[in-house]
């Protein structure tokens, strides 16, 4: 709106309608401002992590850096719908940034929030009655519109009284009652869900328990930490004869992934010889390994399962006691000490195969491109891609037509690859990164084409590196583990859980079920338990127990 001072109207009743409609219009530019400047530092965001996900070395720097780049961007967002005039639109895309319509108006949902039919559904009807409004004539159904809203029941504690009553027969006075039921630690007052939610929020959500304990509190109970400590220990006791199952079960596979991730622990020995007591004088570094056994690929029958162990240091000796009594194939990087697992036997015979990882290979010519723009490592990612396309398109088929479609499409490429790489590597400086990228891929060459052979070996690792993701996420709440016996608590929670979860179950559903199953079950039919076993128990035998 523009005026001209000269023209401007004697009537204050006027001029006050025209200061008030410039003030409208002045608020509503205001907003517009405020959502297009949002806007742009919101796409400025998205642009710095895209660049980091494209671009930055893959470290825990980086990912660090892409984490706050998102609470970043998260905040904008939020801070986006406290505007009136641009909502933001609640179907958009996870990496899509919030955009503003013509005049910064609400734009039409793309895609709503997911809700499984498992879901349950309460139905509110509202009625306008039997009567016309209008001429009081009587209503008859013609149809109905329904709309859904998706709300959350708060989770709340509830005191479960056990009341076991005493009766005496009256013809011979004998005292019956029932027995009492067993619990899921003897003597404690923890019910089975309770426990299940602790287990889940301290391994699986990674939430400390002293965070437990304020949530607890606003729930209205005061449960100490070290009841909480208590609980979890005694917790992870029971579930020791399944976890025992699910090791056994997944290291006796003949195909396994392995990983490992640093894990900082507390030792209180290095925090007595430092000098001062500081915290950083009393933590050590030790490590999470991971064994994978997960067929699904390749629509294997055996069903997908992870088992975790903690080690104090980067020893060869712990990775060839995980392993003692397996054999097979195995997929992991070039970790030295699984170099004797490799050798042959006093018989000739090996006792594993090594399957190596492209993606490690890629990443190392992504290192070098990324840091000098090398167009010879440039082609090596462009080669390397061009397999992992054919991998994309037999994902999910049998291992026969697997390993027929690899050696047809697959083989020749992986062929030209070594001779290229090795008329390069005459090509360039012997210390340069380039150089070393393609010693390591020529140095293990049977191991890299082992994929081609076998249908059932997958193209890289990421089977394990996905498995120790928790671990990486966990660390960044936790800080580090509570010595040795933390994080061997941690290893053997993980088990069960990552495991539960690779089986599409819901770890905290299933950890309440066998909780309050587990004491009263046939010790010979604990397999029934497994996570790819278990069927929870129905609902009219749970409330008859």
């Amino acid at each position: 709106m523009s005026i001209d001072a000269a023209n401007l109207p004697d009537d204050p009743a006027i001029l006050k309608a025209k200061i008030a409609a410039l003030q409208a219009e002045n608020a509503k530019m205001s907003a517009t401002l405020r959502a297009h400047d949002q806007l742009v530092q919101a796409l400025r965001l998205r642009i710095a992590k895209l660049q980091k996900q494209a671009f930055g070395k893959s470290s825990e720097k980086i990912e660090r850096e892409i984490e706050q780049l998102e609470l970043a961007l998260e905040d904008l967002l939020v801070a986006a719908t406290e505007s009136a005039d641009v909502p933001v639109d609640e179907g958009r895309d996870e990496d899509e940034p919030v955009t503003a319509d013509k005049g910064a108006g609400a734009h039409k949902p793309r895609r709503r929030p997911g809700v499984s039919d498992e879901t349950p559904r309460e139905r509110r009807e509202l009625d306008p009655g039997t009567c016309c409004p209008d001429c009081g004539g009587d209503l008859r159904v013609v149809g109905e519109d329904v709309s859904e809203i998706l709300d959350m029941i708060a989770a709340q504690l509830k005191v479960i009284q056990i009341a076991r009553l005493k009766k005496s027969c009256r013809r011979c006075e004998k005292m019956v009652q029932s027995p009492a039921p067993s619990r899921p630690i003897p003597g404690s007052m923890a019910g089975a869900g309770l426990l299940a939610y602790i287990l889940v929020s301290k391994f699986d959500d990674h939430l400390p328990l002293y965070r437990l304990n304020e949530i607890f509190g606003r729930m209205g109970a005061d449960i100490p930490d070290s009841t909480l400590v208590d609980w979890c220990g005694r917790a992870m006791r029971v579930l020791q004869p399944l976890i025992d199952r699910i090791e056994a079960e997944v290291m006796g596979s003949d195909l396994l992934h392995a990983d490992d991730t640093p894990i900082r622990v507390l030792d209180r020995s290095l925090r007595d010889k430092g000098s001062g007591g500081g915290l950083g004088k009393g933590v050590k570094k030790g490590r999470i390994w991971t064994y994978v056994r997960d067929q699904r690929p390749w629509t294997g029958a055996a069903p997908p399962g992870a088992v975790y162990y903690f080690a104090p240091d980067w020893k060869e000796g712990h990775v060839q006691h995980h392993l003692r009594h397996a054999s097979g194939i195995l997929q992991a990087d070039g970790y030295k000490g699984f170099a004797k697992l490799y050798e042959p036997g006093l018989d000739g015979t090996c006792r594993f195969r090594e399957a190596a990882c492209w993606a490690h290979l890629r990443r190392d010519f992504h290192d070098v491109w990324s840091a000098t723009k090398s167009e010879i490592a440039r082609e090596a990612l462009d080669r390397i891609g061009a397999l992992y396309d054919i991998e994309r398109e037999i994902s999910g088929q049998p291992a026969d037509i697997r390993c027929a479609a690899r050696q047809a499409r697959a083989k020749p490429k992986v062929d030209d690859f070594k001779v290229w790489a090795e008329r390069q590597l005459t090509r360039l400086p012997g210390k340069s990164e380039l150089a070393k990228a393609f010693r390591y891929g020529l140095s293990r060459w049977p191991s890299f084409c082992l994929f081609l052979e076998d249908g059932r070996v997958a193209i890289d690792n990421n089977a394990a590196e996905r498995a120790l993701r928790p671990i990486g996420i966990g660390r960044k709440n936790w800080l580090f583990a509570g010595a040795d016996t933390g994080a061997e608590t941690l290893a053997r929670a993980m088990t069960v859980i990552e495991t539960v979860k690779m089986n599409g179950l819901d770890p905290q559903a299933y950890l309440t079920d066998v909780l309050d199953r587990i004491h009263d079950h046939k010790i010979n039919r604990l397999d029934d338990l497994l996570p790819w076993n278990w069927k929870p128990m129905p609902v009219s035998c749970a409330e008859a127990a």
